[in-house]
């Protein structure tokens, strides 16, 4: 007899799968590009929410002397949302629509549409010069580049100075370390995300890298969850179970899990740095007692591969104004502005010499270990059916406690191989 759990589980597999492949196309009035004054082309920036990124796109625009004028048109501030926004407006062919910070996950699936255009000939050359090979990745499609690296993220280990000498190097150690403070009656808990959405992809995906391990073949064109990301499903669930996760860990995304190591419960954190200057803000004494390190690993002597976020720069494909377009996400994403940014927004960038300039040392005091990681980071599987296939793993997934490796593994299987005969969200 088959187990209704399990197969209620499929069903609603099958379901999130079935919504995230919907093309998400209503209709939408064209907002074509408009001339500013003096028949001054605007160019339409559509990016996440950036704080301090008004005053990046002032300086590009006086740089372009009137040639053109950028307009900066803030996205929501959730990715899913964000997304939602672009695919309705590009299926459309809306020319409003110029330049576009597109999550590193999207890139794929917006070449393979043919939504945005190509980085070619000294376009492609300046994006290329000095960017991390890591974040290049995320940008090319079939071997060709259709974005350019604005900025990247990286996961870090945040840990407890005074409650542990050295920062553990693998997930086992790691436990075991927690498992030996809660015994001693100290602030004990391994605090990360595996709430039932992205946060638990990145942490999977983190795992079978850093285990060795295969999602998709090469070419992204079958699913192969070798024995590399099994290894990864059992690290998984044995932290779940370890007693030393956080009673909400199947609950838990970024700020949440930042505001319990903020409280002083966690020894360990896994999370992106933006937790430094909240930490730093929210309670200066325990900062002072907080270290960083690079992400534990599986096995002893094998450095961890972290997963890497960020966002590209592309340009739209309906833009009216390409060379201006090019030319306006070069500029915002250069040298210079890539380390205001960096500075000023906490967003780490995917230029590799910005990290050595004298200004970088107090903003981000634990550079050294981000760029450790970017320089052999973890890249979610490549593809234009991402979406598809993330909707669908952080469902089967979740609640890693339930995790059973093999079967898991099997299960993943077949549901990323049918999530890949989707190629994505198209028109």
């Amino acid at each position: 007899m088959s187990d209704p759990d399990k197969t209620r589980r499929r069903m609603r597999v099958r379901a999130l799968a079935a919504a995230a492949t919907l093309t998400l196309v209503a209709p939408m009035a064209a907002c074509a590009s408009g001339d500013g004054d003096g028949g001054t082309p605007t160019i339409n920036l559509y990016y996440p929410p950036e704080q301090n990124l008004q005053k990046v796109v002032d300086d590009c625009n006086a740089q372009a002397q009137g040639r053109y004028k950028i307009a900066y048109r803030v996205l929501p501030r959730q990715a899913d949302e964000q997304r939602v926004q672009m695919v309705r407006r590009l299926a459309a062919q809306d020319t409003g629509m110029d330049v576009l910070g597109l999550d590193v996950t999207w890139t794929q699936e917006f070449a393979s549409a043919d939504w945005i255009l190509e980085w070619t000939g000294e376009n492609k050359a300046e994006a290329e010069a000095g960017t991390l090979e890591g974040p290049l990745d995320t940008a090319r499609y079939e071997d060709k580049l259709y974005a350019a690296p604005k900025n990247t993220n990286v996961q870090l280990l945040w840990y407890r100075k005074d409650l542990v000498q050295e920062p553990p190097t693998t997930w086992d150690e790691m436990i075991k370390t927690a498992q030996d403070l809660k015994q001693q009656g100290k602030p004990y808990q391994v605090l990360t995300m595996g709430a039932q959405y992205e946060g638990l992809v990145v942490l999977y995906n983190t795992l079978a890298e850093s285990a060795g391990g295969r999602i998709l073949s090469e070419d992204g064109e079958q699913a192969v969850m070798d024995e590399g990301t099994v290894r990864a499903l059992e690290q998984l669930k044995a932290f779940a179970t370890s007693g030393v996760a956080s009673p909400s860990f199947s609950n838990a995304t970024e700020d949440p899990v930042r505001l319990e190591f903020q409280s002083g419960a966690g020894a360990f954190q896994v999370n992106w740095p933006f937790v430094y200057p909240a930490l730093q803000e929210a309670n200066p004494d325990l900062a002072k007692q907080v270290g960083w390190a690079r992400v534990p690993g599986i096995d002893e002597g094998t450095p961890s591969k972290v997963t890497i976020g960020g966002v590209n720069m592309a340009v739209s494909a309906y833009s009216k104004h390409p060379e201006e377009s090019f030319e306006a996400a070069k500029c915002i994403r250069n040298e210079k502005n890539q380390k205001f940014s960096a500075i000023n927004d906490g967003v780490p960038p995917t230029i590799e010499k910005v990290y050595d300039d004298p200004e970088m040392a107090e903003a981000y005091p634990m550079k050294e270990t981000i760029l450790e990681e970017l320089r052999e980071p973890a890249v979610r599987p490549l593809t234009p059916a991402y979406q598809s296939i993330s909707t669908v793993m952080s469902a089967i997934l979740s609640p890693p406690s339930g995790i059973d490796p093999q079967s898991t593994a099997d299960e993943l299987r077949s549901a990323i191989a049918d999530a890949l005969v989707s190629k994505g969200v198209l028109p």
